[in-house]
Parts: C-alpha cells; sequence; structure tokens
C-alpha cells in the first residue's frame, strides 16, 4: 500500500491541520526539519523516507483565494507525483490546474493529479465538467466528510449520504478516490472510514481508493489496507516520529500483505 505524505499549505507555510479548524492551523513543527517552507518540507521528507509522490492541500486556494502557483513549481521539481488541491470548483480553474507544467532537467512535467474536493464543487453536473477537462487518470474526487457526513453546504448534494455521493462520482466516470474526514485529522483517534472504504471496494475492485485523516501510526495503515486502500494519507505521524522510516518501508510491503498492494 502506498503511503502519501500530505502537505497543508497555507499562507506560504505548512501548517499542522486540526480537524478542518483552519483558523486554528499554525506552522508545522517537525522533528525532519526546522522550516515550514514548504520546499524545505518536501526535500526532509524525501530525504528521509524516500517519497516520490505527494498531496498537496493549498488552503488558501479552497477558501477561494489564488492558487500558489509558484510554490507549486517549486514543489513539481522535487516530487515526481504532486496531487494537489487547490479548491477546484469550475472547469476553468480545473483547466489552469491540468495545463499547469515546470520545467526540470528530464523535460517538462505537469501535475501527477488534480485532487477536485466534495466541499468545492457545486454538483454532481460540476464533477463531470471537471472530470471530462482533467480526464480520469489525472483526476482524484475527494469525498470530503466531517464527522462522517459530507461536507458541503451545496442544495445539489443534499439528501446524499457518503454512499450515495461516492457512487454518483463512479457513476459519472470517476476512477480516483480520497476518502477523508476532516473531523479525525490532527485528533490523534485513527481514521474512521474503513468500513465505506471497504464498501466501496467490494462495489469495484478497480476503482483506486486512498483512505487518510488521522493516521496515528503501523496499525491504522495496516487497518486502511484490510479495508481495501491502495494508499493512505499521512501528515503528523511522520513528523511526530510515529512513523519511522523502518516502519514505513515495512508498511509498503506488509500492511497490504495479500490485499491491495
Amino acid at each position: 500500500m502506498r503511503i502519501i505524505p500530505v502537505i497543508d499549505l497555507m499562507a506560504g507555510k505548512v501548517v499542522r491541520g486540526i480537524a478542518g479548524r483552519r483558523e486554528e492551523y499554525r506552522p508545522i513543527e517537525s522533528r525532519l526539519c526546522e522550516s515550514s517552507q514548504p520546499i524545505d518540507v518536501a526535500r526532509a521528507l524525501i530525504e528521509r523516507f524516500g517519497f516520490d509522490e505527494m498531496y498537496v492541500a493549498d488552503l488558501d486556494a479552497i477558501a477561494g483565494h489564488d492558487p500558489a502557483w509558484q510554490i507549486y513549481g517549486e514543489l513539481a521539481t522535487q516530487v515526481p507525483k504532486l496531487m494537489i488541491d487547490a479548491g477546484v470548483g469550475n472547469a476553468n480553474q480545473a483547466t489552469r490546474l491540468a495545463e499547469f507544467a515546470v520545467t526540470t532537467p528530464q523535460g517538462s512535467r505537469k501535475l501527477a493529479a488534480i485532487v477536485a474536493g466534495l466541499e468545492s464543487i457545486l454538483s454532481p453536473q460540476t464533477l463531470a465538467e471537471i472530470l471530462a477537462v482533467v480526464g480520469r487518470e489525472r483526476l482524484i474526487f475527494s469525498l470530503d466528510l466531517k464527522l462522517g457526513r459530507p461536507l458541503t453546504d451545496s442544495p445539489e448534494w443534499q439528501g446524499l449520504d457518503a454512499w450515495d455521493i461516492a457512487c454518483t462520482a463512479q457513476e459519472l466516470g470517476v476512477r480516483r478516490m480520497i476518502v477523508l474526514d476532516l473531523a479525525r485529522v490532527g485528533m490523534d483517534g485513527g481514521v474512521g472510514t474503513e468500513e465505506l472504504c471497504r464498501r466501496l471496494r467490494a462495489a469495484d475492485s478497480n476503482v483506486e481508493i486512498i483512505g487518510g485523516g488521522g493516521v496515528r501510526g503501523v496499525d491504522d495503515l495496516h487497518s486502511l489496507a484490510a479495508a481495501g486502500c491502495d494508499g493512505g494519507l499521512v501528515a503528523s505521524a511522520l513528523h511526530d516520529g510515529r512513523l519511522s522510516v523502518e516502519s514505513v518501508a515495512q508498511s509498503k510491503t506488509e500492511a497490504g500483505d495479500g490485499l491491495r498492494q
């Protein structure tokens, strides 16, 4: 199972997420490096653990501000597989991200994946339009939850529970999905979405499922793997030292043993 480090980006710094309460986010304090600059944190994660992909949540863009293009560019030169959540809410925004590229010694590099979160998407039709622009290979739909309930104020999604929304996304053609309960982020309480991930896996063996939100250590990674997840999003446990180099390497090879690797 893939372990995918998370960078929560706010005001140009890497911050520590706390239950989705963004007004309480502060620059991260990490055992990996003294800096909270995104490029320094990314390099520390690469040098320490050997990661080649990262998930960046641009919290300012999600709140409606301009995406941090310069930071994306800096990160993309270092991270071969960079997935960005910049609060995409329509096809025009999706197009800008889909076309964004940086020049590296190996040539031009685009973002590996563009995340479209339920929190930012007004309707199934909007999701379909974004999918048409980005393509099913690069588009990741984030099923954003809070305390198990869909995180959305849009009337187009009202009356649908998490399972209904996930099924709707798949019917539209989504093949990659994040399942994330923001209320559990940084709260040291575990992920809590395993049953939903297990149902999604049983319903479709081909959809990519990435779980996250509250991973405390190896046991939670094993739990996600047992639920059929292809990957797990991790932040605090890496910076606090609860996941060591050895445990990360072991999880990559053993957490999904006999399941999905």
